[in-house]
């Protein structure tokens, strides 16, 4: 019974410590975070969450989003892109700032506007409101409805931040007045996209009312340095000549996707030249990822690209799909740590292995 009395005791201690539990007005940046060298912040403004990586994908919109008829996000949603975007790798930085009370989104993206153009930059694209296409009012988080803008820009599958963070909190609400801009900044050869919003009034419990929000997404092509040969038939040939197998790279996927990318033709077209020049030759098609995202996730997904890749050279260069098994093995068979940008770019391939 003393047992039962104190259990209850700390249970309605620990409930209120709970419910008071909810962001607070941030007074500094988060720690380890930075403005980029390229794009300033907004005066009074504050960075709740950030990421960097070496050497990363990214698709940046040209056009409002559509939904794609028949196809689903992993939450469920109508799928939506844009007719025209521009894909993109290199360095990737993601900010996103809170703005000082009683800011708009109009005049925070203005101000980046003008920045730009300070810099000699071109605005690509810019929309607001429901031009941009998609669910006018969902952040990241979302499910079985209309995907949105936030969810098109940064999926909530790759969210770093804590639950209950103000990084976490600010870009999954409900959210209003949105603007966004597509830019690139050629002397620099950068791109940048600028998206800015107002949450909901109940956004981070309440904490944040219909304040201003920035994600800044910058893409520097040049930054990062890749070792990685794209295949050759040749090499390609050596490779299974004396190892059996053989990795290939520059055969690209949107991030979570298993849509072969039209630049990877170069080298679809080696690997065919390949194929072609030893009809006797039978190969598994092995897809591997990085281990972002989960094992299962990625398991799927890999196999999902392996079998996209056959089909590629199946339909296009016209090698027989009995000569090509594909298989997905996720992140079991990483080729380095990937606990760096650059170890995970190294185990985000595709293999030929010899049957």
């Amino acid at each position: 019974m003393r047992m039962k009395s104190l259990l209850l005791l700390i249970a309605v201690l620990f409930v209120p410590a709970l419910a008071s539990a909810k962001p607070t007005e941030p007074t500094a940046d988060l720690p380890g975070s930075k403005d980029s060298a390229l794009l300033g912040r907004f005066k009074g403004s504050l960075i709740v969450s950030y990421e960097h990586k070496g050497l990363a994908e990214f698709t940046l919109p040209l056009s409002p989003l559509e939904k794609v008829a028949g196809r689903k996000d992993k939450m469920n949603n109508n799928y939506f892109e844009p007719k025209q975007k521009k894909d993109l790798t290199g360095a990737y930085t993601r900010l996103v700032y809170l703005l000082p009370p009683e800011r708009s989104s109009l005049e925070v993206l203005g101000n980046y506007k003008d920045e730009i153009t300070k810099q000699g930059g071109k605005v690509l694209f810019q929309c607001k409101g429901d031009e941009c296409g998609g669910s006018p009012a969902l952040g990241v988080g979302g499910g079985g409805g209309d995907m949105s803008l936030s969810m098109y820009l940064y999926p909530v599958s790759t969210l770093t931040d804590k639950d209950f963070s103000l990084g976490s909190c600010l870009v999954r609400p409900h959210l209003s007045d949105r603007r966004y801009l597509a830019a690139e900044l050629p002397k620099q050869g950068a791109h940048v996209s600028v998206y800015t919003y107002s949450v909901a009034p109940d956004a981070c419990e309440g904490a944040m009312p219909n304040r201003t929000v920035a994600l800044v997404q910058i893409v520097e092509g040049q930054a990062a340095k890749n070792e990685m040969v794209v295949a050759n038939a040749s090499e390609l040939a050596r490779s299974i000549s004396q190892e059996g197998r053989a990795a290939v790279y520059g055969i690209y996927f949107d991030s979570n996707q298993a849509e072969v990318k039209a630049a990877s033709s170069p080298t679809l077209e080696q690997l065919a030249k390949l194929l072609q020049s030893q009809p006797s030759l039978k190969v598994l098609i092995v897809g591997h990822t990085d281990n972002v995202g989960g094992y299962r996730a990625n398991l799927d997904l890999s196999e999902r690209r392996a079998k996209a890749v056959v089909a590629a050279l199946s339909s296009k260069y016209k090698i027989a799909s009995d000569r090509l098994t594909p298989v997905g093995v996720s992140s079991a068979s990483p080729l380095d740590s990937n606990k760096t940008d650059e170890g995970r770019a190294k185990n985000r391939r595709v293999e030929i292995v010899e049957q």
